[in-house]
């Protein structure tokens, strides 16, 4: 029995080889590899002793070889003769991962020859000729995979169906690999999506759903613990991804309450509770069954507050370990402690045949600009800046009435504007008084802040860039309002 074994990365590979060796196998490396595995006192056979031919052009060409690839492809009996012709050796294993092309090229400085040297040409090729021929050869390309072949190996050899295993991880591999190199050297986008589990449903019983990761890619819901509770849904995730990105915009020591990815409730308090409590009360009938994400620590009291109340899933930075007992009572509900969100940066719309692909919306509180003859006082800038984020994070049209570092009306997902202003104030009822809006697009007519002054709201940030912008303006000198332009438009379809 034969092994190839050339790794980059060389975490784990002594004692995994040595187990290799231990069953009678043969290793057969190279370059670094062979040194590695040598130092460890290792016997190995080297690369140029089975081709009879050096490493050339800097080590760039050293396994692309007849005797290396004849040895992978080899099939069975049918190919004996020709084996025997040209004096090859079967392998029966291939270990191989490649150079980091990758963490190299997102490097910052890093030159475009550095890159180019990264893109593994050898490897991906042995990579892919042992999958090809996995009926016979088994293939390795990550440590995380080596207890699991060792003991095969052990327990008498790899099985059909773990060949055919390691043969798909191996072509996700290369894929993935590649497609890094595509992002990397031109204008197309080839997406690797590693399968992470079938879902119970999508977003309706009669939808088949599974959840996908880009490969390479941080992702706070891979990287979650889950404390407890039901698996998570198509829905949970969507709407989870919505609360997390909005607390983390918001800071620490914030709290939003999310509804089908639309805010019910956010706020900012005194302490994790009290934050809880304004976010729950902004809108307490939406956020009944909604999402709860917490940009700090779950407390005992906070999760006691929870305990009456039901919530489909909370997410937090921490939880106390008084308060993950309390929590532990409510079976059903779903508890993680998550990473903060990696802001990817593209974001992507299925259509029909294709994507929409944009960079990712950024909330900005610079560049604003006073266009009323009132000014904002400090409190109210501040109420605005914190409208002005949520409102950034919810459906068009959008208007979010806030008072202080709490929003108490959100109008989501209106066909108008003046009707998101409406709705947003039929939710805040008497605590508009006082209170401050933010509009994610420019209002096309008076209308909109006419039903916000007539609210008691009293200062409102909007994009401005309408053709009736001196009328809007007009309306709020008349009405006493404090107008801010933002000068960037945040539509979410």
């Amino acid at each position: 029995m034969r092994a190839l074994v050339s790794v980059y990365d060389k975490e784990g590979l002594v004692p995994f080889v040595k187990r290799l060796v231990a069953v009678g196998y043969e290793i057969v490396s190279s370059g670094g590899t062979a040194s590695a595995l040598s130092d460890a006192g290792i016997e190995v056979l080297s690369v140029e002793s089975v081709t009879g031919s050096p490493e050339m052009l800097g080590g760039r060409v050293k396994t692309l070889h007849p005797k290396i690839h004849g040895g992978i492809l080899a099939r069975g009996d049918e190919d004996d003769a020709d084996l025997a012709a040209h004096d090859i050796g079967r392998f029966d294993l291939v270990v191989c991962n490649l150079y980091p092309f990758r963490e190299t090229a997102a490097q910052p400085g890093a030159t475009e020859s550095e890159i180019i040297e990264k893109i593994d040409i050898g490897g991906s090729a042995m990579l892919r000729a042992a999958a090809k021929n996995h009926r016979f050869v088994g293939v390795v390309v990550s440590p995380d995979q080596y207890d699991e072949v060792a003991t095969a190996v052990e327990s008498g050899g790899l099985d059909r169906r773990l060949r055919r295993r390691l043969a798909a991880d191996a072509f996700f591999a290369t894929a993935s690999y590649d497609a890094a190199i595509v992002g990397w050297i031109g204008d197309d986008v080839v997406l690797p999506l590693r399968h992470r589990g079938e879902l119970r449903y999508g977003e309706n019983p009669h939808q088949e759903a599974a959840i996908y990761r880009d490969e390479g890619a941080s992702a706070w819901w891979a990287d979650a613990v889950q404390l407890q509770g039901k698996e998570m849904s198509f829905n949970n995730y969507a709407d989870t991804e919505a609360a997390w990105r909005l607390v983390t915009d918001l800071g620490a020591g914030t709290v939003a309450v999310v509804k089908h990815t639309n805010a019910a409730g956010a706020a900012r308090g005194g302490s994790i509770s009290d934050a809880f409590n304004r976010a729950w009360d902004g809108d307490s009938l939406a956020a009944f069954g909604g999402v709860v994400a917490i940009n700090g620590a779950i407390d005992t009291v906070t999760a006691e507050t929870m305990g009456g109340l039901f919530i489909e899933v909370v997410i937090a930075s921490e939880i106390e370990d008084d308060a993950a007992e309390m929590l532990a009572a409510k079976q059903n509900l779903r508890v993680l402690i998550a990473p903060p969100t990696a802001g990817n940066d593209l974001d992507y719309r299925r259509i029909d045949g294709g994507f929409l692909a944009q960079r990712r919306d950024e909330v900005a509180l610079e560049g604003w600009e006073v266009v009323s003859n009132r000014t904002p006082t400090v409190e109210e800038t501040e109420a605005l800046q914190f409208a002005w984020i949520v409102a950034a994070h919810t459906k068009s049209n959008a208007i979010v009435i806030a008072n202080g570092p709490q929003t108490v009306g959100v109008g989501a997902g209106d066909q108008s504007r003046v009707g998101a202003a409406e709705r947003a104030v039929a939710k805040a009822g008497e605590r508009a008084r006082g209170g401050v809006a933010a509009s994610d697009a420019f209002f096309p007519f008076r209308d909109g802040l006419d039903t916000l002054s007539a609210a008691g709201v009293t200062a409102v940030a909007e994009p401005g860039g309408s053709r009736n912008d001196q009328e809007v303006i007009a309306a709020a000198d008349e009405h006493g309002i404090a107008l801010v332009f933002t000068h960037r438009r945040h539509f979410r379809h």
